[in-house]
């Protein structure tokens, strides 16, 4: 029998404008969107423009002090106590394509008067729709974390070697990040690493116990907020790769289950320090051996 979430200051009531932008994205996607380039490979969509539309003037009937600051461009009452980070649509990719893998997530962070712009304040609240598996997580600071208001876990599993993990690829400058070893590395060292196309969904199922970890380059803070909240109210931890407290405008993020953590600090800093990089045949190699 599902659990209840508890009584949500903020996560409940903007869970309902996550399900109706949800709806609106499962309306693009059933009738397809022509995409333009914000990037060599970087996308967007009249569904992400839309949708962001819709939950700002959502918000703003909800919250009207709030702050906005969303991925297609919105920045509104940024002087204000909260903002929230939106995501109208993460995996645009994904979305583009016809692959059912994307979700809406909101991230509300608590900046008390006086924090100087560079300074993070506080992840007090966690949205994130997947609106193909109506799949709605919420969590608030100090209350836990809920799937369709089951209470989150992160997974129990203590060993890199039988651990499935996720990463992504940046859309932008993809030449200068050096991910591939990485995600050759953990694949000879994991149960297995998956690149599913959505940083937030990514977070989530570290939340849920689906995945122990997940690590990735150069996300912005619409892409994490929510799931960082996620995952640390489910019990895990987020950091960056050198094990620092990671911040909204870090560089790196490596979140876990905690059970793990310390092996995969091991290994980042052995990969940027260029030790015991595990071997793996080449091409030419295999080529030889073919029949």
């Amino acid at each position: 029998m599902p659990d209840s979430e508890p009584n949500f200051v903020f996560a409940a009531r903007v869970g309902e404008i996550a399900r109706e932008a949800g709806a609106r994205l499962r309306e693009f996607y059933a009738q397809g969107v022509e995409t333009e380039y914000k990037g060599a490979a970087d996308l967007v969509t009249v569904a992400d423009r839309t949708v962001e539309k819709l939950i700002r003037e959502r918000l703003t009937e909800a919250f009207p002090t709030h702050g906005i600051y969303g991925e297609e461009g919105t920045r509104e009452r940024l002087d204000q106590e909260f903002r929230w980070y939106v995501d109208p649509l993460d995996g645009t990719t994904n979305f583009a394509h016809s692959v059912p893998h994307f979700a809406v997530s909101l991230g509300l962070e608590q900046r008390p008067k006086g924090l100087a712009e560079d300074e993070d304040g506080t992840l007090v609240s966690a949205v994130l729709y997947d609106p193909m598996r109506d799949e709605l997580y919420l969590a608030e600071r100090g209350r836990g974390a809920y799937l369709n208001g089951k209470q989150l876990h992160v997974s129990e599993t203590a060993k890199l070697s039988e651990s499935l993990v996720a990463t992504g690829f940046p859309s932008k400058k993809r030449h200068e990040s050096p991910n591939i070893h990485f995600y050759q590395e953990f694949t000879l060292r994991s149960h297995g690493a998956r690149r599913m196309g959505s940083a937030a969904l990514d977070l989530a199922y570290v939340a849920a116990g689906r995945f122990e970890s997940f690590w990735e380059f150069n996300l912005n803070p619409w892409d994490t907020a929510a799931g960082i909240l996620l995952v640390e109210e489910a019990g895990g931890v987020v950091t960056d790769f050198s094990g620092q407290k990671y911040r909204l405008d870090s560089r790196e993020i490596l979140a876990s289950n905690g059970k793990i953590q310390a092996e995969l600090l091991t290994l980042f800093a052995d990969m940027f320090a260029g030790r015991n990089f595990g071997a793996i045949v080449s091409p030419e190699e295999y080529a030889k051996g073919r029949t």
